[in-house]
């Protein structure tokens, strides 16, 4: 009996599911390859790459993390960090171009 009322309280997730994001695991995966079979270079590959990337890794984190079914302020409390770290990082960039602008600038040499 205990058994029975176990297996009823179990969540099944259809098999297609997992399919269908196995399918989009594979199309992201190649369009991540096209991208350097198609030789792109600069900003438009690494933006393309990191793209496809964090693409995957949502679709990883929601479905086979089972993300997509826990409660919102579990969400907010691994993503939000996530994304302010990632802010972060923006912001120390830009402020890394500008140092060198501004070095390049003032410091070069008049020849």
């Amino acid at each position: 009996m205990a058994h029975a009322t176990a297996q009823a309280h179990t969540q099944q997730h259809p098999i297609k599911l997992y399919l269908v994001i196995w399918a989009w695991l594979f199309i992201l995966s190649a369009c991540s390859y096209l991208v350097d079979y198609f030789q792109l270079q600069g900003y438009l590959r690494y933006s393309l790459i990191i793209l496809f990337m964090m693409l995957k890794a949502g679709l990883i984190v929601s479905v086979f993390m089972h993300m997509a079914w826990e409660r919102l302020a579990l969400v907010y409390a691994i993503l939000v960090p996530i994304a302010a770290v990632l802010v972060f990082v923006a912001i120390m960039a830009l402020e890394a171009d500008y140092t060198l602008l501004s070095r390049l600038v003032f410091f070069a040499t008049g020849s």
